[in-house]
């Protein structure tokens, strides 16, 4: 029987009656700092850090946020963490099991004055403890990750991030009202900047740490499934072999190109990313990809192809390319699927006649230029003016177009608000995103709310690469 998106329940993913994953609770406004609305140079403010992107962006944050005045701690889980914070006077390790980090964390707040708590990703389970644990107490969270509009931005929040976002309650009316008034001038990204060799080696240096030097962490546990030597394996064998895969990368893109055939783009996620795991209906990639070829090969023209893009990080631990080329020939559409490993999306997307994903960032680029879309998984940009809610089959044979002005102010209010230029991994994104985050984590309101308040401050979306 041919996979349903519309009663899709899978093994381990519980959903509601409706068949729609609960929402997650609440989130409780971030209290004000102080009088006047900013925290001044000075005040009374202590930040604890978690666990963060790989590379030194934390410990550049938290030396800038003293300069502000601010106390600054980081509380690291391994060597890994241990390695790219080097003040050790304000390093706290953690070497009991997860079960006692909750009031390990109980501890630290109470003893430090703890009055903010800065962390990248909400869902890995100490940062979801922290994240209840801060709720009650009333303290401010700052949740880092990567862009929604990535690669050139980076995401800044409060309290939750990708389905936990505040961005899943704001309307495109309410958004549109927030920039009244406001300059329509939309920020170019630069022709070359990214980051992606520097962000595969600082991952490989990480896992390399927690590999050979975890003695002193006995209680430390990866919040992923394959162990520590594993991801450091696939770290480092993604950055032998990128010269080998770019070359692959263009042969088959020009190809695809060349052949005039009109196709369809599948925006892949790793098995792993949060997003699929905790705000989809699936629990990997190996369901999505079985849904996608059956609708493929029910629904779309024969003359159609369906083009598999793989995510920029993709590092081989699921045979995407094998399980791929088994559901075509099982589907009976070999020839049509191909899959392309990595890389920038923009050659692709610029002859993409639509865009299937679950819920991944990238899907961002495709709306930019009016491609039609269909998402699985809770996003933000999961809003009906953007997104089809036909069934697979009939999305492939005649999908339905977003609104693209109503994406242009999306895009709009996304860039005035949590969007911040620059990046975690080099050393020019580091020096351009901090130009700008510390003034965002010392406001009184989040991003959206200050915006809405008319409190926002000044966005200088320039790019300054030095």
């Amino acid at each position: 029987m041919e996979p349903d998106e519309r009663t899709l329940t899978l093994a381990g993913k519980p959903l509601s009656q409706n068949g729609i994953l609960p929402s997650p609770p609440p989130i409780l406004p971030s209290p004000p700092p102080g009088p006047g609305g900013v925290s001044h140079p000075g005040c009374d403010r202590a930040f604890l850090f978690l666990q963060g992107p790989h590379g030194p962006f934390f410990h550049q944050l938290g030396r800038m946020l003293r300069e502000t005045g601010a106390r600054v701690c980081r509380v690291g889980f391994n060597a890994g963490d241990r390695a790219f914070w080097p003040d050790r006077a304000s390093y706290i390790p953690h070497r009991a099991s997860p079960r006692e980090w909750p009031d390990h964390l109980e501890t630290l707040i109470g003893e430090r004055n703890i009055s903010d708590i800065v962390l990248y990703g909400d869902t890995r389970p100490v940062h979801a403890h922290a994240i209840r644990i801060a709720r009650a107490r009333g303290l401010r969270v700052h949740v880092f990750e990567e862009g929604y509009l990535r690669p050139y931005w980076i995401t800044y929040e409060r309290d939750g991030a990708n389905g936990n976002s505040r961005l899943m309650n704001i309307t495109i009316d309410e958004m549109r009202t927030a920039l009244e008034g406001l300059p329509c001038d939309m920020p170019e990204a630069p022709a070359h900047w990214g980051d992606l060799r520097q962000h595969v080696f600082y991952g490989a240096l990480y896992h390399w740490f927690v590999m050979f030097l975890n003695r002193g962490y006995p209680g430390f546990r990866p919040h992923r499934r394959l162990t520590v030597t594993q991801e450091f394996r696939l770290y480092l064998r993604r950055l032998l072999l990128m010269p080998a895969h770019r070359a692959e990368r263009a042969f088959r893109t020009r190809r695809l190109i060349r052949s005039g055939h009109p196709y369809h783009l599948v925006l892949l996620q790793l098995d792993h990313d949060t997003s699929v795991r905790d705000h989809s209906p699936f629990a990997g990639m190996n369901d999505f990809l079985e849904l996608v070829v059956a609708g493929f090969a029910r629904g779309a023209p024969r003359h159609h192809h369906l083009v598999f893009k793989a995510h920029p990080l993709e590092s081989g631990q699921v045979p995407l390319r094998r399980r791929i080329r088994d559901l075509a020939a099982r589907h009976d559409v070999t020839g049509r699927v191909h899959y392309i490993g990595g890389g920038k999306l923009a050659a692709l997307l610029d002859h993409a006649r639509s865009a299937v994903t679950i819920n991944s960032t990238a899907a961002h680029q495709a709306l930019w230029r009016g491609l039609p879309l269909r998402a699985f998984g809770k996003a933000i940009y999961g809003k009906n003016a953007f997104t089809s809610s036909q069934p697979l089959h009939e999305f492939f044979a005649a999908p339905r177009r977003p609104d693209s002005a109503a994406y242009v102010d999306f895009r709009r209010f996304l860039l005035e608000t949590s969007q911040v230029p620059g990046g975690y991994y080099s050393a020019r994104g580091r020096r351009q995103l901090l130009r700008h985050v510390v003034d965002l984590m010392l406001a009184a309101d989040d991003p959206y709310e200050a915006l809405k308040n008319g409190n926002a401050a000044p966005r200088q979306q320039l790019f300054a690469i030095s």
